[in-house]
C-alpha cells in the first residue's frame, strides 16, 4: 500500500532485519571490535619488542685507542670540543690582534752627553797606529806605522800600536800614558755608565790598545829594566829632511824613516806609565792573566823611576821630545804613580811613599798655586790628591796615614773652590768657560779634566754622606760643584 504523500506505508521495508538477526549482527560486532582491540594490543607488543626487551640494561661505553693512552669516546668529544671553543675564544683574537701592524714608539735619541762622549771615544779610533781592526769605526782610517822600531834589535815585532799624538803622526808614551790612566780612571768610577750607553766594550778595548803599546816599549817580562823606548817619529823646529811635521800627511802615507827615542833615565815618564799600568789593570781584573801582566809592568817601570841614579828628565836635552812634551818635575808622577800602585796591589809601600812628606814639600803641592791646581799630562798633583783622598773617604787607613791624608783631602777641597766662580781665582769667558790656562791657547783640554775632577770629588763626597764642604767661612753644597761640572761640559 502507498501512502498519498509518496513511498509506502509500512514501517519496516524489505531489506530490514528480524529482531534475532540483529541480535546477532551485535554479537558479531562486538567480537569484531574485541578483535580489533587484540591485534591493536598484539601490534604494541610487537612494536616494544622489536625495539628492545622491557627490562632495559645499561649500555657499554665504547673506547678510542689513541696509542699511548685510551679513554672513552665522549670524554675526547668532550676535549675536543673544549680545545676548538678555547681556540675561537682566547686564540683567535690573539692571533688577529698580532696581525694588526702596530704603530712602535721609537726610542729617545740619546742625550747630549751620550753623543759627546761617543764622539770623544771616536778620535781614540781616529789616532791608532798599526794594524787595525776590521770594526775600528772609523772607515777612512787604514793600517800604518807598520814598520815602526823594526831596526831595533833587542825584540822583536817593532813598536807598532799605541797611538799617535793629536795632529802629527808621533807616539809619545808620556802624553799617551796620561791618557791611558784617565780613561781607566773614568770606568773604575763609571762602570755602569758606560755599560748604560753601550760604550763599555768600546772603551776597554781602546785602553788595552794603548797598554798593548806600552807593553811593548821595555821588557815588560824583566823585574829590572834600564831603558824604555820613549817616543817613535818626531821633529826638529825648522827642519826640512821629512819626518813628522816637515812631512803633514796621513799616516797611511808615512815613507820617511821614523826615529825612536830611548830613555835611559825618566822618572816622569816611568811614573806616568806605572800609573797607566796600574790603574788599566783594575779595569781588566776579570782577566787576571792580562791584569797581573799590567801590574807587573807598572812595578818595573816605577822601579825604574825611582832608581836614585835615573832621575834626570827624559826630556831634558833631547830637540824631539823637549819642545813638545817637556816635563817640569816628577814628584807630582811619584805621588801619582804611588797612589796607583796601591790601589791595583794593595802593597804598603806604594802607601807609604804617596804620603811620604817629601813628596809634597818637593812637588810643592800645598803651595796652592793656581796652576798647581790644574790637572794636565804635565802636573797630576790634583789627581793624585784626590785618589788619595778617595782612600782616605773609603779605607781610614788611620795612623800613621792620617795627617798626611787629612792634608791632601783639604788641599782638594781648596783646589775645588778655586774652580768656581765667586772666589776669582780663574778668569771666565762670557759664555761661562774657566781659563784654566790664563788666556793661553788649548785651553779644552783642561777644562775637560777639571770637570772630570769636580764631578768625581762631588761623587766621592755624596757616596760617604757628606753634603758638602767648606770654601772658608761659606759651606758649599756639592750641587754647585755639580753645576760647575755640567756647565764646563
Amino acid at each position: 500500500m502507498h501512502n498519498h504523500w509518496g513511498g509506502t506505508l509500512e514501517i519496516n521495508g524489505a531489506d530490514s532485519t528480524t529482531e534475532d538477526e540483529k541480535s546477532r549482527n551485535m554479537d558479531w560486532d562486538r567480537a569484531s571490535i574485541s578483535h580489533q582491540g587484540y591485534h591493536h594490543t598484539l601490534d604494541e607488543t610487537q612494536q616494544s619488542w622489536l625495539l628492545g626487551p622491557s627490562d632495559k640494561k645499561s649500555k657499554k661505553k665504547k673506547y678510542v685507542d689513541l696509542g699511548c693512552i685510551v679513554c672513552s669516546r665522549t670524554a675526547l668529544k668532550w676535549t675536543v670540543g673544549s680545545i676548538v671553543v678555547a681556540f675561537f675564544v682566547i686564540g683567535l683574537p690573539i692571533i688577529i690582534a698580532k696581525s694588526i701592524p702596530k704603530h712602535k714608539t721609537r726610542p729617545p735619541p740619546p742625550d747630549n752627553y751620550t753623543v759627546a762622549l761617543h764622539k770623544a771615544l771616536l778620535f781614540f779610533n781616529a789616532q791608532k797606529s798599526g794594524k787595525l781592526p776590521k770594526n775600528n769605526g772609523i772607515p777612512w782610517r787604514g793600517d800604518s806605522g807598520l814598520q815602526d822600531g823594526s831596526n831595533q834589535t833587542d825584540f822583536k815585532g817593532g813598536l807598532v800600536g799605541g797611538y799617535y799624538d793629536a795632529g802629527d803622526n808621533t807616539k809619545f808614551n808620556f802624553p799617551m800614558s796620561f791618557a791611558m790612566t784617565m780613561l781607566s780612571w773614568s770606568v773604575i768610577e763609571y762602570e755602569h755608565k758606560y755599560r748604560a750607553i753601550g760604550e763599555y766594550d768600546h772603551v776597554r778595548d781602546l785602553i788595552k790598545w794603548g797598554t798593548d803599546y806600552l807593553l811593548l816599549t821595555f821588557n815588560s817580562s824583566a823585574t829590572k829594566i834600564n831603558h824604555i823606548y820613549s817616543q817613535v817619529g818626531g821633529s826638529q823646529n825648522g827642519t826640512q829632511t821629512p819626518d813628522d811635521h816637515y812631512c803633514w800627511e796621513r799616516p797611511e802615507d808615512m815613507d820617511y824613516p821614523r826615529r825612536v827615542q830611548t830613555a835611559t833615565s825618566g822618572p816622569e815618564l816611568g811614573g806616568e806609565m806605572a800609573a797607566a799600568m796600574a790603574a788599566a789593570s783594575i779595569v781588566f781584573r776579570d782577566d787576571p792573566t792580562y791584569s797581573k801582566k799590567l801590574s807587573r809592568g807598572a812595578e818595573t817601570v816605577f822601579d825604574f823611576a825611582r832608581d836614585f841614579g835615573r832621575r834626570t828628565p827624559y826630556s831634558r836635552g833631547n830637540p824631539f821630545i823637549e819642545p813638545f812634551y817637556n816635563s817640569t818635575g816628577y814628584f807630582d808622577e811619584y805621588m801619582w804613580g804611588a797612589a796607583w800602585l796601591f790601589y791595583a796591589t794593595g802593597n804598603n809601600s806604594y802607601f807609604s811613599l804617596a804620603t811620604n812628606a817629601g813628596l809634597p814639600k818637593n812637588s810643592k803641592a800645598f803651595y796652592m798655586s793656581p796652576d798647581l791646581s790644574v790637572l794636565s799630562w804635565d802636573n797630576k798633583l790634583p789627581a793624585a790628591m784626590l785618589i788619595l783622598t778617595r782612600i782616605r773617604l773609603f779605607l781610614s787607613p788611620g795612623y800613621p796615614y792620617e795627617d798626611m791624608l787629612k792634608s791632601y783631602h783639604n788641599v782638594t777641597g781648596l783646589t775645588m773652590c778655586s774652580y768656581l766662580q765667586k772666589y776669582n781665582v780663574f778668569n771666565w769667558t762670557r759664555g761661562g768657560m774657566i781659563e784654566l790656562n790664563h788666556g793661553k791657547a788649548q785651553n779644552l783640554q783642561y777644562v775637560a779634566n777639571e770637570a772630570f775632577l769636580a764631578s768625581v770629588f762631588a761623587d766621592y763626597l755624596n757616596a760617604s754622606g757628606i753634603p758638602g764642604w767648606n770654601c772658608g767661612p761659606d759651606f758649599v753644597p756639592l750641587t754647585v760643584l755639580k753645576d760647575f761640572a755640567t756647565s764646563q761640559i
